[in-house]
């Protein structure tokens, strides 16, 4: 769909007065960290909390640029294709909002492409597709949440297109994580960073998500991270390191023939105090090498009803071939079973029943991670956060760990042997036909 912007008797302005006037009311309102940094930069790196004002803060240096510079390609990246529409184009902060309409000859929705009125225009990129940025040519790119790019490729050919005009530059704002990317940057000495809390942006923020922020998250890990913009090291006695994870990512097209494929659910519970926010259903593929190794191959974890993630674990099968689904039972029991059954009656369920704590249950797990036999395809960051949350002394700032609870028990089906009971008293398995023993309950459904 495009739509295009006509002169009309509601436009007083003329374009070049529109670009001026928009520029000078960002210049009277913007705080410092807000405003471009003058000097030698290839890139600005924004650190910003939750609401900081980060993405107005892209939006209005890419705006500028583009209204500044008759002709020039901007290339706007964001995780999905729908994040970089729906949050840096027409979302509240976004293009579309802080360039005037005068400005605008049209928006193409389809193309994802927004032209302006003096010839410059943006592209929209999604950081799942590194390869799309193979071969387009750009003067600036904006880089929107990096730290949830799946594919470090995405920054990589990025990067080698930024070769137009005299000094192509590139704006990120993100709220950061410690990932190998956000280090990369923070190390490079063309890079310029700038940080600010989701309390720095106070002024623009309802009173009630500010105590409901401070009420929950101040003084936490997660709160340090997510509203103070912290780039934070690794948790002391974490089950898992980022360095583990890192080291053995590997890209799609190098994952070896697969012998097994499964798909680990947790399903959704009742969140406490009835905070939905809670009642995420964890949902990790993975997947057995010929070289013995575990793949995980995507991180599908939803806050959806029975149905939508029994859909979203079923079309993880159907996207890597999976064998199963391994469901843990603890909660619904025969229902979960039911609920997957309902969506394809055909598909083969493995019933898990966890016989012990979920810390336990992980430390097998992770010692395959610290053997160097588990890569992961791409990057989850919100799986890699949550385990690296994961102490022997619980879960560090609460939470359910459902995305790792998943991949613990996707992982166990394919390394059944690390999880053996050495007590024969201890061992309950029901209908082990082709299976050895585990430390959980083990059932079969399949038609």
């Amino acid at each position: 769909m495009t739509t295009t912007y006509e002169q009309s008797a509601s436009r007083l302005l003329d374009p070049q007065q529109a670009a001026i006037g928009m520029r000078a009311n960002w210049l009277r309102i913007a705080r410092t960290p807000q405003l471009t940094p003058s000097g030698d930069w290839q890139v600005w790196l924004l650190l910003g909390g939750r609401g900081a004002g980060k993405t107005r803060t892209g939006a209005e240096d890419m705006a500028w640029y583009a209204l500044n510079n008759p002709g020039v390609r901007c290339a706007v990246i964001a995780p999905t294709s729908a994040d970089a529409r729906d949050t840096c184009i027409e979302g509240d902060s976004g293009l579309l909002r802080v360039i005037p309409p005068e400005c605008v000859q049209s928006w193409n929705r389809s193309l994802g492409e927004l032209i302006l009125f003096n010839g410059s225009r943006f592209k929209l990129f999604s950081a799942e597709e590194p390869d799309r940025l193979r071969g387009p040519q750009h003067h600036r790119a904006w880089c929107d949440e990096v730290a949830a790019w799946r594919y470090e490729e995405t920054w990589d050919q990025m990067l080698f297109g930024l070769r137009l005009g005299n000094d192509p530059r590139v704006v990120v704002t993100t709220t950061p994580r410690p990932v190998t990317l956000i280090r990369r940057l923070l190390n490079d000495p063309r890079a310029i960073k700038t940080s600010e809390s989701t309390y720095a942006n106070a002024a623009n923020l309802a009173p009630s998500a500010l105590k409901a922020f401070r009420d929950r998250y101040e003084g936490t890990r997660l709160g340090r991270q997510e509203l103070m913009a912290e780039v934070l090291d690794d948790v002391p006695g974490a089950l898992w390191r980022r360095s583990d994870i890192d080291g053995r990512r590997i890209k799609e097209n190098e994952v070896p023939d697969l012998v097994r494929v499964v798909v680990g659910v947790d399903p959704a519970t009742a969140a406490p105090d009835g905070d939905e926010g809670l009642a995420e259903t964890g949902i990790v593929v993975a997947g057995l090498g010929v070289d013995g190794r575990g793949y995980i191959l995507n991180d599908l974890s939803c806050r959806l009803s029975p149905d939508g993630w029994a859909r979203r674990a079923v079309s993880g099968i159907d996207q890597f071939d999976g064998d199963a689904i391994v469901a843990e039972t603890n909660q619904g029991g025969q229902m979960v079973i039911s609920t997957i059954k309902s969506v394809r009656p055909t598909i083969k369920v493995i019933a898990v029943h966890a016989s012990r704590g979920k810390i336990t249950r992980a430390e097998p797990i992770s010692a395959l991670y610290e053997q160097g036999r588990v890569s992961h395809v791409g990057s989850f960051p919100q799986l890699e956060d949550q385990m690296v949350s994961f102490t022997s002394a619980g879960i560090l700032g609460g939470g359910t760990g459902d995305r790792v609870d998943a991949l613990v028990w996707a992982l166990t089906q394919l390394f059944p042997k690390i999880t053996r009971k050495r007590e024969a008293t201890d061992v309950r398995v029901e209908n082990t036909k082709g299976f050895s023993p585990h430390t959980y309950v083990h059932k079969e459904y399949s038609r």
